[in-house]
């Protein structure tokens, strides 16, 4: 039972990670795709329209809380 939580709780911390709202919008767009598709209606558009709008909505959230994920460059650059 304790190797099933372990299991389970990895596979959210991989899934949810640190935006739960984009995860929720990506299992919400696929819904819509499914449903689409099984009114035999082409839903190819919705994907990138809903990778989009959850991506412009989670850096509007980033922006606005002012969250960095370092102050510091990317690379130190050494030498001379």
């Amino acid at each position: 039972m304790r190797a099933l939580r372990s299991v389970v709780a990895g596979v959210t911390e991989f899934v949810v990670g640190d935006d739960p709202i984009a995860a929720v919008g990506v299992v919400v767009a696929l819904g819509l795709i499914a449903g689409l598709a099984a009114a035999d209606v082409q839903a190819w558009w919705l994907l990138p329209l809903a990778v989009l709008v959850l991506l412009v909505i989670t850096l509007a959230r980033a922006v606005r809380n002012g969250s960095r994920a370092s102050s510091r460059p990317p690379f130190e650059h050494g030498g001379s």
